[in-house]
């Protein structure tokens, strides 16, 4: 049986909680944030849940040891 590898840039997107959901990072957090009151910039920093259950697999197959750490 060959190894499973990870594939690294769904590594470096997602993460899995302990429960084993998928988060992501938010859209908008690179540029143009200058104009964006802090309250919205903070809100960057947090991560947020893919609620595509399809999506949400893909992201496990791709990634198999990700939930393991």
């Amino acid at each position: 049986m060959p190894k499973l590898k990870t594939h690294k840039a769904t590594a470096k997107r997602f993460k899995i909680t302990a429960t084993g959901k998928v988060m992501r990072t938010k859209v908008g957090k690179s540029h143009l944030r200058r104009r964006k009151p802090k309250r919205n910039k903070r809100a960057f920093d947090r991560r947020e849940e893919v609620k595509n259950f399809e999506r949400a697999k893909k992201i496990k197959q791709l990634a198999p040891t990700l939930h393991k750490k």
